[in-house]
């Protein structure tokens, strides 16, 4: 199993007003972020997000918060994040005040 840590405060895209460009610009870095930090590794497998932040979201709008992490995996995986061969897994856990990250498990 590879595991590592992406320092993002992830958010949830359902919740929050923002201007487009602000948005897509966080998305873009998310995903950037993300792509750089994993390893290269040859699908199949299963990859489990897990939000960590002070505060939990519900189920649909944690899958939403990490969606440009998992396009930038992906990425990386060299599929579309729709590919038949990786299952994601999404999960929370509450950090301490102020600690915000996403902690990515990937096993074969």
């Amino acid at each position: 199993m590879i595991e590592f840590i992406l320092p993002l405060r992830t958010v949830s895209l359902d919740n929050e007003r923002e201007h487009w460009r602000v948005r897509a610009k966080r998305a873009a870095e998310e995903r950037l972020v993300a792509r750089l930090k994993c390893p290269k590794i040859k699908p199949p497998c299963t990859v489990t997000l897990t939000r960590v932040s002070p505060r939990f979201l519900d189920d649909d709008n944690v899958r939403g918060a990490l969606k440009s992490v998992r396009d930038g995996i992906a990425d990386r995986l060299g599929i579309n994040d729709r590919d038949p061969r990786v299952s994601w897994r999404y999960e929370q856990r509450r950090g301490k005040p102020r600690e915000y990250a996403v902690h990515v498990e990937i096993a074969a």
